[in-house]
C-alpha cells in the first residue's frame, strides 16, 4: 500500500466520523423511531420529521452505507435512525413512483408553460389565422413565419412574452436593484414606464442613463401546434393545426420547438454550490400575486444557472433591514426612513421570512417554491445561504 493510499484511507475514515457527528447535531429532537413512506409524502416534509434542515438530507443520505441509491425512497421503505444517528431504511415493495421534495402538482404549470429566454424578436412568429380569424382555438389552423425548415408531424410551442426581468448596481451604495416589468402580447412594455413606488424607483432613471443588466424575457406557452403543410407554391408561410387545453392563438405570437422533457421529475434540496456577492440573489416577481407570496407559492429569482443555481437550491429569504432617521438626534426631522447611512441614521438587521427551493433554472433566472417561513416573502427581499442567521 502506497503512502497516499494510507493518507486517503486515513482521510475518508476521519471524514465519515465527521459527516456522522454533523449527521447526529443536525437530527431533529422530535424525529419518530421508524416511520413508514406513504404514496404522497414528500421530501422536504419527511425530512422534517428527522432533521433540523431539509435541505441537508442529501449529507445525511449519502453518509448510509446501506442505501443504494443516495436520493430515492419509495411508498413502503421504512426509515429509522438506528443505524449511528443517520437515516437507515429498509426497502419496501418499490411498486410505485419514488417519492419528490415537493409535490409536482404544486409546480407543473410552472414546468410546462413558462421559459426565460435572453430574446424573442427573432423567433418565428403567427402572421395570418384560418378564415382570417383574430383568435384561433382547437382545431384551427394557424399560419407561421420563419418555420421553412419544419416538417409534416413536428409539434411546436406557442409562446407569449409576458415579463421582462432586468437588474442593475447603483454606484452611489453598491446595492443591486432587481425589476420586472410587464410586457403586452407584442414584447411592449404595457406603460410608457414601471413605477416601483415602495422602492422609490422607476424605469425612466435606467432608460435615461444607469446601465441596464437584463436576465430574460418571460415567456409564457399559450397552445400547442402540429405541422400540417410545409411551404407551398405562392406562400410564405407554414401551416400548424392547434390541439386541445390551450389559450386562444393570435397575429405576434411566437413559436418554439415543443420539448420532450423539459423539466426534472426528481429535485433533491441542498445547500448552494456557489456563494454570490450580498444582495445579487433577490425575489425578482410572484406569480399571481403583485408583491407578496407565502408557503407554496413560486417566485422569479434574480439568478440561474450562470451563477451556479441548480434545481434543488435552496435559500432563507430575508427582508432587508431598514435605514431609520434616530429622531433622538433629530426630532424635527421630517425624511422617511432611507437606504443610505447618513446623519442620524441607525442600520437596522435584515430579518427572516421564508426559505425556497429552486425547482427551474435557466442562465440568469430561476423559479423557485416558497417552503416553510414566518412572514410572506415579497419581491425585493435578498436571498442568502439556508443556514444564515442575519
Amino acid at each position: 500500500m502506497t503512502m497516499f493510499t494510507k493518507f486517503r484511507t486515513v482521510f475518508a475514515a476521519a471524514a465519515l466520523v465527521v459527516a456522522t457527528y454533523a449527521a447526529a447535531a443536525e437530527m431533529s429532537g422530535t424525529h419518530p423511531d421508524t416511520y413508514v413512506v406513504q404514496r404522497g409524502d414528500t421530501l422536504w416534509d419527511i425530512s422534517g420529521k428527522f432533521l433540523k434542515k431539509p435541505w441537508l438530507w442529501p449529507e445525511i443520505w449519502q453518509a448510509n452505507p446501506q442505501v443504494k441509491n443516495p436520493h430515492l425512497i419509495y411508498p413502503g421503505d421504512v426509515l429509522s435512525l438506528a443505524y449511528l444517528d443517520r437515516v437507515g431504511l429498509r426497502e419496501g415493495p418499490r411498486l410505485e413512483a419514488p417519492i419528490g421534495a415537493i409535490a409536482l402538482k404544486d409546480i407543473e404549470p410552472f414546468l410546462k408553460n413558462l421559459r426565460v429566454v435572453d430574446g424573442f424578436q427573432d423567433l418565428p412568429r403567427v402572421v395570418g389565422l384560418e378564415d382570417d380569424r383574430l383568435h384561433s382555438a382547437s382545431g384551427q389552423l394557424v399560419y407561421v413565419l420563419g418555420l421553412d425548415n419544419a416538417q409534416v408531424g413536428q409539434r411546436y410551442a406557442f409562446v407569449r412574452p409576458t415579463m421582462r426581468y432586468t437588474q442593475t448596481r447603483f454606484v452611489s451604495d453598491g446595492h443591486y436593484g432587481t425589476y420586472k416589468e410587464d410586457l403586452d402580447s407584442r414584447g411592449m412594455r404595457t406603460g410608457s414606464q414601471t413605477i416601483d413606488w415602495e422602492r422609490n424607483w422607476n424605469s425612466a432613471a435606467l432608460d435615461t442613463g444607469a446601465q441596464l443588466g437584463l436576465l430574460g424575457y418571460e415567456l409564457t406557452q399559450v397552445s400547442v401546434g402540429t405541422v400540417t403543410h410545409g411551404k407551398v407554391p405562392n406562400a410564405d408561410t407554414v401551416t400548424l393545426k392547434l390541439e386541445g387545453d390551450g389559450y386562444e392563438v393570435h397575429a405576434g405570437d411566437r413559436v418554439v420547438p415543443v420539448e420532450a422533457q423539459p423539466y426534472d421529475l426528481q429535485f433533491f434540496p441542498h445547500v448552494p454550490k456557489v456563494l454570490q456577492p450580498d444582495g445579487k440573489l433577490q425575489i425578482a416577481a410572484v406569480a399571481d400575486a403583485l408583491t407578496s407570496g407565502g408557503p407554496r407559492d413560486v417566485v422569479a429569482i434574480s439568478g440561474g444557472s450562470d451563477d451556479g443555481i441548480d434545481n434543488g437550491t435552496v435559500f432563507s429569504i430575508w427582508r432587508q433591514g431598514s435605514g431609520i432617521i434616530d429622531r433622538q438626534h433629530d426630532p424635527e426631522d421630517s425624511r422617511p426612513t432611507e437606504n443610505r447611512r447618513g446623519k442620524g441614521q441607525v442600520q437596522l438587521p435584515d430579518e427572516y421570512a421564508a426559505h425556497v427551493m429552486v425547482f427551474r433554472t435557466f442562465d440568469k433566472v430561476s423559479y423557485g417554491l416558497v417552503m416553510e417561513g414566518t412572514k410572506p416573502a415579497r419581491v425585493g427581499y435578498v436571498l442568502k445561504h439556508p443556514d444564515a442567521t442575519y
